[in-house]
C-alpha cells in the first residue's frame, strides 16, 4: 500500500491506495508547530480506525507548500511509518513538461494536479484548466500537447473571507453556504452573497480569458479543493469536480519513479 501526504496551507490530506483502490482518505489541520510525535500519533489513529496495519505501508511520497514543516513530517513517516518518504520537487520524475520561464518556481502543489488532470481527463489533443480551490486559487493551463505552459493563482475563498472578517470591526464570522438571493437583506447574507458570487465571477472571468488566449473552446476546466462544490453550483465553465485529483497524482508519480 501506498501512503500518500499533500501538505497544503491549511490542510494536510491523507490517502492510502493498494494499487489503484483508495483505501481510505483523511483531513487534518496543518499545524505548524505540530512535532512529529504529534503528527505520527494522529497517522498512527487514522489508520487504526480504518482497519490498515502500519507493517502493510510499503512506500509514502509527500508534497508540501509549506517547506518548514518538510523536515517534521520526513520524521514522522520514518518513525511512524517506517519509510523515507519520496518529496515532490526538482529532481523527481513526473512525465510533465512545464513551458514556463522557471521550472522550479512551479508549486508541488500545480505539478501534482496537473499530473492527475493529464492522466484522468487529458491526452488526444485535449487542452485542459485545473483549479484547485485551496488556501490560494490556482488555474493551471495544460496545452493540447499535454504541457504545463503557465498558471494563474487568485486569492483563496476562505481566505479572502477570513480577511474580510479580521479586518472589519462588525463582521461576523459566518457560514460560508449560498445566500437566498444575490439581493442580499442582512450582514450575513450579504457577505455570503459576495464570496459566493464574487468568486463565481472570479472563475468564470478568468476561465473566459484562459481560453480566448488559447484560441480554443473545447477546454476541460475540472476542479478540486474544498471550495470546488459550492463554486461549480454556480458557473457553466466547470466540467467536473474531482475531489481525489491530488491525492491521485501523488500516487501516479510514486508509480513512475518507483519503477525507476
Amino acid at each position: 500500500m501506498i501512503f500518500c501526504i499533500d501538505i497544503g496551507n491549511t490542510n494536510i490530506k491523507y490517502a492510502v491506495f493498494d494499487g489503484d483502490t483508495l483505501k481510505a482518505s483523511f483531513r487534518v489541520n496543518s499545524h505548524r508547530i505540530s512535532t512529529a510525535d504529534e503528527y505520527g500519533v494522529v497517522v498512527r489513529d487514522l489508520l487504526k480506525a480504518a482497519e490498515i496495519s502500519l507493517p502493510n505501508i510499503d512506500g509514502v511520497i509527500m508534497s508540501s507548500v509549506i517547506p518548514s514543516l518538510n523536515y517534521t513530517m520526513e520524521h514522522m513517516c520514518r518513525d511512524y511509518l517506517g519509510h523515507k518518504p519520496l518529496i515532490v520537487g526538482p529532481g523527481i520524475k513526473t512525465g510533465l513538461n512545464v513551458r514556463v520561464d522557471n521550472s522550479r518556481e512551479v508549486g508541488s502543489d500545480i505539478i501534482v494536479d496537473s499530473v492527475s488532470a493529464i492522466k484522468k481527463y487529458g491526452g488526444k489533443g485535449q487542452p485542459l484548466i485545473c483549479i484547485d480551490f485551496g488556501t490560494a486559487t490556482t488555474f493551471d493551463i495544460i496545452n493540447e500537447k499535454s504541457e504545463l505552459i503557465g498558471a494563474v493563482i487568485a486569492p483563496g475563498i476562505k481566505g479572502s473571507l477570513d480577511s474580510l472578517v479580521n479586518n472589519t470591526a462588525s463582521l461576523p464570522a459566518i457560514e460560508l453556504e449560498k445566500p437566498p438571493s444575490v439581493i442580499a437583506k442582512n450582514t450575513v447574507n450579504c457577505m455570503q452573497a459576495g464570496i459566493i458570487y464574487g468568486f463565481a465571477g472570479l472563475v468564470s472571468n478568468i476561465v473566459a480569458n484562459i481560453k480566448k488566449e488559447l484560441g480554443r473552446d473545447d477546454v476541460k476546466v475540472i476542479a478540486t479543493g474544498g471550495m470546488s462544490g459550492i463554486i461549480f453550483k454556480e458557473v457553466d465553465c466547470i466540467d467536473v469536480v474531482d475531489r481525489m485529483l491530488t491525492l491521485n497524482g501523488l500516487k501516479i508519480i510514486y508509480n513512475l519513479n518507483e519503477k525507476v
